[in-house]
């Protein structure tokens, strides 16, 4: 027992903070080794994905995308009548959340052999963690996957307002009347068109030029189109500088001067870390703006080199708010708590999708990141209206692909496919990147006809 044990410890290998979709894996997959395992959550286990993220948010896309269809047969196949009803769609939303029940992830826990404890926990020393009252000792160590919450931007009056971030809009069964949007990202976007396509009026908020701001122009550009033909109204390059509610509206002011009226407002400026509670100054662990910085197999470094027994994987990683990278290095740092050798993480083929209609996929590098690294850029692309399958898809088709090759090396660091399944057709350019495919056995493969994803070799043809 070292010096600052107590007896009162309670003892486990392994104590994780924090149960996301990252966290909730790696418990399961360390008690299934045979390690004890004490998983602490404040808050639902699973996460912010499957109750306020990815989830009930792409369940609501969905239902708003089969009324955007519906309204597009009349164009291809006969006349249709839509009458939407808010309330059905809520209550899909409701069954994919289970009510906001975590019930079954509880038991699905527990079932391997976790020890779940119920609380905010907080590091006291070297591999101890209190939860309150009880005070846990990790032999092992401390897997953080705390995850992010919505941020709050301090504009003026904003904390005064009875605002909604995602958390609150899911939450709701009202549809408002009218809708403004905080920021052009991902989620405003996507919650943006939903609610325009069951009836609200909105107006989106971006204090950037352009929406999708860290995607490809080309990408922001097309997305914007197909906003306006929602009936969205975007207005960039011009932030909010105060806030006010009164009699039940919101009235926002921007810095040109305008002010937006609506009944509801929707704050999606991004997220903030939640570190600021962990007591990471105890084990002498810094943060950036509130993230923490790993090596390759989810060490936490501090000053450059891995601090003994911490581990962290995530949001709070500064690797992009996603599920898909959180499971990813949920099995590195899982591999490396048991001491098993393994490849590190590798993020040169980082994919992300923005759900909208269309949808916008991307892998890697844009071609302005590329270039401030100064690679040789070659680009190519291909416009999938133009394309067989887009002649056959009829209304609501739109789209590209994007292609963003190192010349030098002759292989693709990154690329982009915006439009009906926009995600999906990502997978086999997120291979391509991810391998380093040679760009001369991408134009020599047989790409089937008619699909989107042929377009990925007109692209190809277009980089030669």
């Amino acid at each position: 027992m070292d010096a600052d044990t107590t007896a009162d410890d309670l003892v486990a290998d392994v104590v994780i903070l924090g149960t996301g979709p990252g966290g909730e894996a790696a418990a399961g997959a360390l008690a299934r080794a045979g390690l004890q395992v004490v998983a602490v959550e404040a808050s639902l286990v699973g996460g912010e994905c499957p109750y306020y993220g990815c989830i009930p948010s792409k369940t609501l896309l969905r239902s708003a995308e089969l009324l955007a269809d519906a309204r597009r047969a009349d164009e291809a196949a006969g006349k249709v009548s839509v009458v939407p009803d808010f309330s059905t769609a809520y209550a899909r939303v409701r069954e994919i959340t289970a009510d906001w029940d975590d019930s079954a992830a509880v038991k699905r826990l527990q079932d391997q052999g976790v020890r779940l404890v119920r609380g905010t926990g907080s590091i006291i020393g070297p591999g101890r963690v209190r939860v309150d009252d009880r005070t846990f000792r990790a032999g092992r160590g401390i897997l953080l996957d705390v995850g992010t919450r919505p941020a709050v931007p301090g504009i003026d009056g904003l904390s005064d307002t009875p605002y909604w971030t995602n958390r609150d809009l899911l939450r709701s069964p009202d549809l408002p009347t009218s809708l403004l949007v905080l920021g052009g990202g991902a989620v405003g976007l996507e919650l943006a068109q939903a609610y325009a396509r069951y009836g609200t009026t909105v107006t989106v908020i971006e204090g950037a030029d352009r929406i999708l701001a860290q995607e490809e122009p080309e990408a922001s550009a097309l997305l914007a189109a197909a906003l306006s033909e929602d009936g969205i109204t975007v207005r960039t390059g011009s932030g909010a500088v105060s806030v006010a509610h009164d009699a039940g509206r919101f009235t926002v002011t921007l810095e040109d001067g305008t002010a937006l009226d609506a009944q509801r407002l929707l704050v999606s400026a991004g997220r903030a870390p939640n570190t600021d509670r962990l007591g990471l100054d105890v084990v002498g662990v810094p943060t950036q703006h509130g993230y923490l910085t790993t090596d390759e197999h989810q060490r936490i470094l501090a000053d450059g080199a891995p601090v003994g027994g911490l581990w962290a994987i995530g949001d709070v990683t500064g690797r992009g708010g996603f599920t898909h990278v959180s499971m990813y290095q949920s099995a590195i740092a899982v591999a490396d708590i048991r001491g098993q050798s393994g490849p590190g993480a590798s993020y040169r083929a980082l994919p992300r999708v923005t759900f909208t209609d269309p949808e916008i996929g991307a892998v890697g590098l844009t071609e302005a990141q590329a270039r401030r690294r100064g690679l040789d850029v070659r680009t190519g692309s291909a416009d999938l209206a133009a394309s067989s399958r887009g002649a056959t898809y009829g209304p609501g088709n739109r789209g590209l692909i994007k292609l963003v090759a190192d010349a030098e090396r002759r292989v693709l660091v990154g690329a982009t496919s915006a439009g009906p399944a926009g995600g999906e057709i990502l997978g086999a350019l997120t291979v391509a990147v991810q391998a380093q495919v040679p760009l001369t056995e991408l134009v020599r493969t047989i790409w089937a006809y008619p699909t989107f994803h042929r377009a990925i070799g007109t692209a190809l043809a277009d980089l030669s």
